[in-house]
């Protein structure tokens, strides 16, 4: 099993969004924003080769939206998802399946394209698309704190295409394709999907927006965007305890300056960043 990861590009999100409750003298030491309180945050993909099933995990944010809607988040940078699929010699037709850890448009944007005539059509057209019917659920019918991150363009063209299926939900772990697990979240939104992966390497999680930087390893960093802050605090204390224990390594979709990380605990018993590093 061959794990890569995919830059798609940057984009800005409001610092105090992005942080929470979190004073911004203390978040600001960690990444910086500009006059506008907007930081840059990565949207990075990963690939999984396993056998002959070449899998996407996440989709980013695509670029599809309109100019008005993209100068909400500035989205800039060179790298794209078929770009960088691209440079690895993998064109959208070889993807087999696509992995959507939940349907917030910077992870499912990039899952759907227009095609020459103006429709909405699945970008990788031979993959099968997993989502769950609990996620599935919550995005048709939106709350008023995540209408805005739920835009149906993004994946309702994907079961009108025939190719999403849904994974089972389940309090404990589901095993998916071999070698994977899918972990339940509900602190950031309705069972968002973490992904277990069992490589020759090691374990690997990749955290979505559990953990979705290496930024937010402390406790009290728990983004403004999330549903359930406090659910969301029981979550991170599991996954980083068990990272730390288990020697994982935990996957950062959103962090700007490298998608990899260990963990350790340092002399007063907190669970700090031991390195990070990118594949």
């Amino acid at each position: 099993m061959k794990i890569t990861a995919l830059p798609t590009g940057f984009f800005k999100l409001d610092g105090g969004a992005m942080f929470g409750i979190v004073p911004k003298r203390l978040w600001q030491r960690l990444t910086t924003p500009d006059e506008n309180n907007l930081c840059t945050w990565a949207m990075r993909c990963l690939l999984i080769e396993s056998g002959s099933q070449k899998i996407l995990v996440d989709c980013g944010l695509g670029d599809k939206q309109d100019a008005k809607w993209r100068s909400y988040f500035l989205p800039f940078g060179d790298d794209t998802l078929t770009g960088s699929l691209a440079a690895h010699g993998i064109s959208p037709e070889d993807i087999t399946d696509v992995f959507l850890t939940h349907l917030h448009f910077d992870h499912c944007g990039g899952a759907v394209k227009f095609n020459e005539a103006g429709r909405l059509v699945p970008t990788f057209p031979n993959a099968i698309y997993w989502s769950n019917e609990v996620q599935w659920s919550w995005a048709m019918n939106p709350n008023e704190r995540e209408k805005a991150s739920f835009l149906q363009e993004n994946f309702v063209p994907l079961k009108d295409a025939g190719v999403l299926q849904f994974i089972d939900v389940q309090k404990d772990p589901v095993a998916w394709l071999p070698g994977m697990q899918v972990q339940y979240a509900y602190g950031h939104t309705e069972a968002m999907m973490a992904l277990h992966i069992d490589a020759k390497a090691g374990h690997f999680v990749y955290c979505a927006d559990l953990m979705p930087s290496s930024f937010h390893l402390g406790m009290p960093y728990v983004m403004g965007y999330d549903i359930r802050p406090l659910v969301t605090l029981a979550e991170k204390e599991w996954l980083l305890s068990h990272a730390v224990e288990g020697d994982w390594t935990l996957i950062f979709e959103h962090d700007p300056d490298g998608g990899f990380g260990k963990l350790m605990r340092d002399e007063r018993g907190r669970i700090v960043l031991k390195e990070k590093f990118d594949l």
